[in-house]
Order: C-alpha cells, then sequence, then structure tokens
C-alpha cells in the first residue's frame, strides 16, 4: 500500500476540524494506516498547529517558508511537489483552496485525481475504489483510482466522521530546506472579514438553517418559530442570502461563516461541498429534504424525507409540547 499523506489547513495556530476527517479517511483506505502530516506557513502559528495534531499522526512533516506565510497554493503545490516520494496518496479536504490546490499537484506528480469523496469502498489490486458526486450532487458515481502511481484525493467536508481518537506520539520533522526559494505570479493581498450581524451565528450550540427549499421569504417565519423554541439561531445557505431573504451574516458556508455547533437542522438544504465547508466540529446534524436524493443525506446522523413546509410546524409544535411552551 502506498505511503498516506494528509495536506493540513490551519489557522492561528490549530489545525482545522478536517484534519481528524482526513485521518478517518485514510483509515477506510488502509485499516492499519497512521498517515503523515503535511502543514505549510511561517512563523509560530505553524509550530503551533503542527503540535496540535502529534497525538493523530505517525509523523508531521513542517515546511516553513515566509512566502507560505498565507496559504497560496501555487507555492504550496511547488513545495509538496519536492517533498512527496513517488507514489504517495495525498489526501486534500475538498474547500476552495483544495481544489485550487489538487488537480495541478496530481498532474505534477503524475499521478491520479479524484474530488467531492464522500466514501471509500476499498482496494482491489491497484484501484482504489471511490464514491464521489456529480452534476451538483444529485449523482453518486462509484469510480475506479489507479494507485499505481499514487493518487491525489479530495476529501468532502464533514463524510468520514472523526474515529475514537488514537495517540500515535507524531514526530514533527523539519522539511523546510528541501523546497528552496518557492515563486508565483500570484500574491496575497487581504482578507476580507465577513460583516457583523444582529445575531452571531458562530456563538450558538444550536442551529436552524435553510436553504433553497424554504421557497419564499415568507416561509422564512416558519424557521423563526422552531428555532425560537429551540433557544437556536436560525442560519442559511447562499441561495436564501442571494434571494435577499437573510442577511449575508446569517450565511454558513466558504463564502459565508464557519459555525461549530453541537447540533446543526439543515432544512431544504441540498449539501454542495460550499455549504459543508462551513460546518466543523462534526456537530449532530439532522437533514430534512423532499429530495430522498439530496446530497446533505451522505452526511447526515438523521435524515427525513419530507416537504419542509409541513414537517416544521409539525416539529415545532411537539418541540414546544415537551418543553411546557404555549403557542403564540
Amino acid at each position: 500500500m502506498p505511503r498516506i499523506f494528509a495536506y493540513i489547513v490551519h489557522r492561528a495556530g490549530v489545525a482545522d476540524d478536517s484534519a481528524a476527517e482526513l485521518v478517518a479517511a485514510a483509515k477506510k483506505i488502509d485499516a492499519t494506516a497512521v498517515p503523515t502530516a503535511i502543514l505549510t506557513g511561517w512563523g509560530p502559528e505553524l509550530d503551533a498547529a503542527c503540535s496540535s495534531v502529534t497525538s493523530s499522526f505517525g509523523e508531521i512533516w513542517k515546511i516553513a517558508n515566509q512566502a507560505l506565510a498565507y496559504p497560496n497554493a501555487e507555492l504550496v503545490r511547488q513545495a509538496l511537489v519536492r517533498v512527496l516520494p513517488p507514489g504517495s496518496i495525498v489526501l486534500v479536504p475538498h474547500d476552495h483552496f483544495g481544489i485550487d490546490l489538487s488537480p495541478g499537484l496530481s498532474i505534477k506528480l503524475n499521478s491520479a485525481f479524484a474530488s467531492d469523496v464522500l466514501a471509500v469502498d476499498g482496494v482491489e489490486g491497484s484501484s482504489l475504489k471511490l464514491v464521489r458526486q456529480e452534476l451538483g450532487g444529485q449523482v453518486s458515481t462509484h469510480v475506479r483510482c489507479d494507485i499505481s502511481s499514487g493518487a491525489v484525493i479530495n476529501i468532502r467536508p464533514g463524510a468520514f466522521k472523526p474515529g475514537p481518537s488514537i495517540v500515535a506520539s507524531g514526530i514533527i520533522t523539519d522539511k523546510s530546506s528541501e523546497v528552496g526559494a518557492p515563486t508565483a505570479r500570484r500574491r496575497y493581498l487581504e482578507t476580507i472579514v465577513a460583516e457583523a450581524g444582529d445575531v452571531d451565528i458562530t456563538k450558538h450550540s444550536v442551529l436552524v438553517s435553510i436553504g433553497r427549499g424554504i421557497q419564499e421569504k415568507d416561509n422564512v417565519a416558519l424557521a423563526e418559530a422552531l428555532a425560537e423554541v429551540l433557544g437556536a439561531a436560525v442560519s442559511c445557505s447562499r441561495p436564501v442570502v442571494d434571494a435577499k431573504w437573510m442577511e449575508k451574516s446569517r450565511q454558513v458556508g466558504s463564502s459565508g461563516k464557519t459555525v461549530k455547533p453541537k447540533v446543526y437542522l439543515a432544512c431544504g438544504i441540498s449539501g454542495a461541498f460550499q455549504h459543508l465547508a462551513g460546518i466543523k466540529g462534526s456537530p449532530f446534524l439532522i437533514a430534512i429534504n423532499k429530495n430522498p436524493k439530496a446530497p446533505i443525506f451522505q452526511v447526515a446522523d438523521v435524515g427525513i424525507v419530507d416537504d419542509l413546509l409541513e414537517f416544521l410546524p409539525e416539529l415545532t409544535n411537539k418541540a414546544r409540547e415537551l418543553r411546557g411552551v404555549a403557542a403564540k
């Protein structure tokens, strides 16, 4: 079996929650695997991030370079090509950065590439059997990935639930001297912080999140009624913001806010990776959607196939009954 590596995204000295998901994905490929983590960056924040994953990985490769202080896929790709051994399997989160990084990396490594992978069906000879999605998540496809020359695989956020914590006692190995001086034709300009709103959805442990399935602005009140009973906040996916039914500060996803609730109710949300990328911490995810083939069911802990506009009032009434709250 080829050696498995995991590219770890980190911020402010803390590894992203996707790190644990990549470990879980590696175990599906090879149950005995203890993958090697690769972290790029610069300064004390990189050192802290490396230390934060030592209990989950057998080895941590640190690549420190001032040019990598902000994650530029063009630069990171050059660095990885110089340190990865031939035939490696590289797992990368399927987010905007991973989509930018991975296809070109697979070309440079002369290896296979698979994106938006949500399940691993096992290995058969030199073929890695994967499940990924196409046509906006409406079709799940079973594909075979030839790993005889290695592979770069993008893992969908939330698709692989982290298993029991392991103690790997990972050793940090500094690979910085091997990458030379990477150069890029593009450069980092600035980070635009998401606007603040009347409610900070990042602070709530329970979120009732609505998507296109809510159908119209007047129906947002159905989610607000449920959230009030549960002591939750209402959040949403991008189509709701684009329709101007809710403000941008309520949006969850790669172009919105990143949340880490304990419970996440996805109401009428299809489950595109752009939305799932904003949900961290592996919350208990309840999906309500009338389309039984909606991608959100692939990552949900509980899936409910029903008409959202009929189900939400019933759920709200039941919640009121259980909590002894009178209807308004």
